[in-house]
């Protein structure tokens, strides 16, 4: 992402939901438009912290800080977000699910 790299997509799930912290909502075929168009382009992605990692069966999650800066539409924009990434195993390859955001306020 960080690199606005469509490889980006072969970590995704065919059945993948992104949930913004703008309360935007995007399913692959959205992201694949969204992310071809330069709609949204990252200048940099930093982890902040992991706050939880659990793993059951063929599922995992994840719970992350990170801190975000780049362009929507053109406009310029930095933040920090909560994430929650749910993992599935998928032919031995894991693949991202869903994914859900929440701004950290200052």
């Amino acid at each position: 992402m960080q690199f606005n790299n469509p490889k980006i997509l072969d970590l995704l799930d065919t059945d993948v939901s992104f949930g913004h912290s703008n309360g935007w909502i995007q399913n692959l075929d959205d992201f694949k438009k969204d992310f071809s168009s330069g709609k949204v382009e990252y200048k940099e992605i930093s982890q902040i912290e992991v706050s939880e990692m659990k793993k059951f069966k063929n599922t995992f999650s994840i719970r992350r800080k990170i801190k975000v800066k780049g362009f929507y539409k053109k406009q310029e924009f930095e933040m920090n977000l909560s994430l929650l990434e749910i993992w599935i195993k998928k032919k031995s390859l894991w693949k991202l699910w869903s994914r859900q955001s929440v701004e950290i306020k200052p």
